[in-house]
């Protein structure tokens, strides 16, 4: 296992940098290191630049209109993003549903909705939890009967995160009650401008609405949009949950919260209690360790060998290194961390540049919002349930 990065990638690091130096909005950059709220179109602002530079789509093969990165390339890229101050890629299009959509998909299928994932130009949202099925996915309730050359699909979706922007949702549906539940989902695509679809935001802690309910009352969806085979969905979906359990290890954004949680602990005079340090220093020491894994899948791939299958791990360990680095954030803030008023925030009356100081960024809507990475996209608990599987059998 070679972790050295070669003389061609640390040049592609630099092209990569430079590009980031001159595309990154400045204003969006600030709000992002200062955890301030990105609207739709910050975050479509910045899909669309990458889409034009060819970039957004960056884990795709040239073939579907991707730039054809390895898998070191795309850690690179990924890693330059993070450290500039970069929004987050919204992953429901190009990480997650394209992958399906090359795979399963058909040629028309691919020609139709790919290029307008790749340009950031159509919002992609994910329609997966129900009220009552969320890690137990397979329970989903949601049902599409085929009636022609259409599904009527009724039901309702939850926690679809950012789904009030979204153009369309690719969505598991019931379309067999026989056999095992697995063996009855269909992986189906619903325009979200479909009569009979309703999107109701729901308020997070943190004050936000992040997340939403996604209500289908008899919605005509063309059966052309199934992709693949009628009841095989589970298949499609075991594939896009790799990806969304890599994405969310978010092992580069975490290394910029580490920058910013010990900017925080130096400004407001706390970087010399030893307690504390010391927990950051072991908050540093598994943001590498959790590095260190990632980087052994990427020379497993890049070598040719078969990936290492450690989506689980990385899941559960990335989810809890982003809890830890808020609560530390929170301690070494102190009481300052709790009261914050958002719109004062982005008129920047606490910094020097629009947008605020670094460690002056409000800590406590952040602290709130984590709490949720060990539930979403497949608690702890059940990931923890399928390594032991895995390994014990």
């Amino acid at each position: 296992m070679d972790l050295a990065f070669t003389p061609e990638e640390q040049a592609f690091r630099e092209e990569v940098r430079n590009w980031l130096r001159e595309n990154l909005p400045q204003e969006t950059a600030n709000k992002v290191k200062s955890a301030l709220r990105l609207t739709r179109d910050d975050l479509q602002g910045w899909a669309r630049i990458l889409g034009k530079k060819g970039w957004l789509a960056s884990g795709w093969p040239k073939e579907f209109g991707g730039p054809g990165w390895n898998a070191v390339e795309k850690h690179i890229f990924e890693e330059e993003c993070a450290t500039a101050g970069a929004p987050p890629i919204v992953p429901f299009g190009p990480v997650m549903v394209a992958p399906v959509i090359m795979t399963y998909g058909n040629a028309e299928q691919q020609q139709r909705f790919l290029p307008g994932i790749a340009s950031g130009e159509v919002w992609w949202s994910q329609g997966y939890s129900e009220p009552g099925a969320g890690s137990d996915l397979a329970s989903l309730k949601t049902r599409a009967e085929r009636e022609g050359d259409h599904f009527i699909v009724n039901g309702q979706k939850t926690w679809t995160t950012l789904g009030q922007y979204g153009d369309w949702i690719f969505c598991l549906v019931r379309t067999s009650t026989e056999g095992k539940p697995q063996t009855g989902i269909s992986f189906l695509l619903i325009d979200m401008t479909s009569p009979g679809v309703t999107v109701r935001p729901i308020k997070l802690l943190d004050g936000e609405c992040e997340v939403n309910e996604v209500f289908f009352d008899n919605v005509k969806v063309p059966a052309e949009n199934l992709i693949g085979e009628e009841n095989q969905g589970w298949t499609y979906a075991k594939l896009l949950l790799s990806h969304e359990r890599t994405s969310i290890a978010a092992v580069n954004r975490s290394k910029r919260a580490l920058a910013r949680l010990k900017a925080i602990a130096k400004a407001e005079g706390m970087w010399d209690d030893v307690r504390l340090r010391d927990q950051i220093a072991l908050l540093e020491v598994d943001i590498i360790a959790l590095e260190m894994m990632v980087l052994r899948v990427l020379s497993a791939e890049k070598s040719g060998k078969n990936s290492l299958d450690i989506a689980g791990l990385l899941k559960i360990k990335g989810s809890e290194i982003q809890q830890r680095f808020t609560e530390l954030m929170m301690l070494a803030a102190g009481p300052f961390a709790v009261p914050f008023i958002e719109e004062a925030m982005e008129a920047g009356y606490q910094g020097d540049y629009p947008g605020g100081l670094v460690h002056d960024a409000p800590l406590a809507p952040m602290y709130f919002n984590m709490r949720k990475t060990t539930i979403y996209g497949g608690s702890s608990e059940v990931q923890r349930q399928i390594i032991a599987q895995t390994l014990l059998g």
